[in-house]
């Protein structure tokens, strides 16, 4: 593994994301390191977004379509329930990172190699990310592109945990106001660890 000995897993809680995962897809299988397991959980989607998970997870045996009960109502819990039961597929699974990935984001080739390169050089590193841009013709224009940014906050966009981190924060807690990813970061530091946005790079 160029740059790290750590390995990483996947999860991406998705509800109808059929014109945009597509992209996410494409942009994961181009990783210069590929996740040891992709676990794609279809949060009762009604659109196409289950067929081209399928898709791709025939020609990639290390991602995995979930697929939830369909539901009529609508909170921010889902994601942590979608989220977590993700994660239960990953028991068997040897991984040392585990990443909270949204269904509808691009990134460059070696972004997950740069991340784990963090991981590596700094031990209590709990949970790292990088900015969320909306146009990569500007890459500079994001929300930590300032002196004042809080670089310890990271974006729910893609948040990398350590393995150990997540557990002992208690994972994602499902509440029906949302804000779980500002939750476990903060959970994260509460408990010692390092969190970090790195804006080296974008998605």
């Amino acid at each position: 593994m160029p740059g790290s000995n750590l390995r990483y897993a996947l999860i991406t809680p998705a509800r109808n994301e059929a014109d945009l995962i597509e992209g996410t897809l494409r942009a994961v299988i181009s990783q210069t390191v590929r996740p040891t397991r992709w676990v794609v959980v279809s949060d009762g989607s009604t659109d196409g977004t289950d067929d081209l998970v399928r898709k791709y997870a025939a020609q990639h045996d290390w991602i995995e379509l979930l697929r939830m009960p369909e539901r009529r109502d609508r909170q921010f819990a889902a994601k942590a329930h979608a989220f977590n039961a993700g994660y239960a597929r990953l028991e068997n699974v040897d991984f040392d990172i585990v990443g909270n990935l949204d269904a509808d984001i691009t990134f460059p080739p070696d972004y997950f190699e740069f991340l784990l390169a963090k991981f590596e050089a700094e031990p209590r590193l709990g949970v790292a990310g990088t900015p969320f841009i909306e146009d990569f013709d500007r890459p500079d224009h994001h929300t930590y592109a300032h002196s004042a940014a809080n670089l310890n906050h990271v974006s729910g966009a893609c948040q990398m945990f350590r393995r150990e981190c997540f557990e002992q924060v208690g994972g994602y807690v499902p509440v029906r106001g949302g804000a779980i990813d500002w939750i476990a970061v903060t959970t994260a530091r509460m408990k010692g660890w390092q969190t970090r946005t790195f804006v080296e790079k974008v998605c």
